[in-house]
């Protein structure tokens, strides 16, 4: 069966990458010929660049910022932050032709898709995708002879955001789709009041490898040993986000460490581009297998604390949504691990030790559900 995945755009996103990855490789296993669409983000207006150069003119005239004007990347620009992270694409993610527009979807048809395959990720999450009835596959014809799949999509939060006319033509939508599985427990009864439509929760696509099969790409870009052993992914830079990891640092008597990016072009600018580069895929991966605990605020990077059975505190943010993780803890036990401020963090979190091996039991389990799931789908 020839299979089209419709995901959230190929970027930076080391979470993003992955699942895509994983959904691919998953469903190749299952003997299919598989390609993830490659949709890029959209470009800024020039109404947003010309509001950006104004308020960046005021920032230099009252000193406030006297470097920057430009807040964007050129393309030249952008391909030079990305360059680690387009060559994970280019070397393990099967795409299509790149589409601009969510307008030119129709293009697809030239692919003669079997199946469509929507998710994983916040692809129904009206933030990250304003044009969400193409993540309900509104460009496919009502009548055309094609399976309709969604594979742990989210919503990212748990209350529903639809207009009520938006929440009419998704509700259509929907009840084309073959099967829909989401991520969060609450996504259920979301499709269930606004969609009228049943939803299994299933896991993450990137829960559906093994420690080993991502340490094969390691092994392959033979990365080398992390400089660190606490490590650091955190993606919203705080005074109390720092504080929790310095009490956190003192506490293991680690060395902290990060994989990110040490700054981003809208901080820096082109002066600095060096240090708003991605650093590779493998290196972040890598810094899982050489932690010996882990501080994040990254959804994915909760996953991958629990793929490689590190003990970790996760750090919730309201803003972006903590039902993420919310439903992933509860699905393993660990509840505990998320701390919603640093009154929250105590010693006794901090050191609790995590029962692995009752994890990897529940992480084989909801990973049988989720393959019989896509295979029982795919060959009905």
């Amino acid at each position: 069966m020839k299979i089209g995945i419709l995901t959230q755009p190929l970027s930076t996103n080391y979470g993003g990458l992955l699942q895509a990855y994983a959904l691919q490789v998953v469903l190749k296993n299952m003997d299919h010929e598989v390609w993830t669409v490659d949709k890029q983000e959209t470009e800024l207006s020039i109404i947003v660049k010309i509001f950006s150069i104004l308020k960046r003119f005021m920032l230099r005239i009252l000193y406030l910022n006297p470097n920057l004007i430009r807040v964007w990347a050129t393309k030249n620009e952008q391909n030079k932050i990305n360059i680690h992270t387009n060559r994970f694409i280019k070397q393990n993610i099967n795409t299509t032709k790149k589409i601009k527009s969510f307008s030119k979807l129709t293009f697809l048809k030239k692919y003669n898709f079997d199946a469509y395959v929507v998710g994983s990720d916040q692809v129904w999450r009206l933030k990250y995708s304003p044009l969400i009835t193409n993540y309900f596959l509104d460009f496919i014809d009502k009548n055309e002879n094609v399976k309709r799949i969604a594979y742990a999509a989210s919503f990212g939060v748990d209350k529903w955001e639809f207009s009520p006319k938006l929440t009419r033509q998704c509700a259509i939508l929907s009840k084309r789709f073959d099967a829909i599985s989401v991520r969060e427990d609450s996504a259920i009864q979301l499709c269930q009041e606004n969609l009228g439509v049943e939803a299994y929760q299933v896991v993450d696509p990137t829960m559906l490898l093994t420690k080993e099969d991502y340490l094969i790409l390691v092994e392959k870009d033979k990365v080398p040993k992390s400089t660190g052993t606490l490590l650091v992914y955190v993606l919203d830079k705080s005074i109390e986000n720092n504080e929790i990891i310095k009490r956190i640092e003192l506490e293991m008597g680690l060395t902290p460490f990060s994989i990110m990016a040490k700054n981003t072009f809208y901080e820096v600018g082109k002066d600095n581009l060096k240090d708003c580069i991605f650093p590779p895929v493998t290196e972040w991966i890598r810094g899982f297998l050489d932690a010996k605990y882990v501080i994040t605020d990254s959804f994915h990077g909760t996953v991958f604390s629990i793929i490689f059975n590190k003990p970790f505190i996760c750090i919730g943010n309201m803003d972006r949504g903590v039902i993420r993780f919310t439903s992933l803890l509860k699905i393993f036990g660990l509840e505990d691990r998320l701390i919603l401020s640093k009154d929250e963090l105590t010693e006794e979190k901090i050191k609790k030790n995590i029962d692995f091996n009752f994890v990897n039991e529940t992480l084989y389990i909801e990973k049988q559900k989720a393959i019989k799931f896509l295979f029982s789908t795919l060959n009905n």
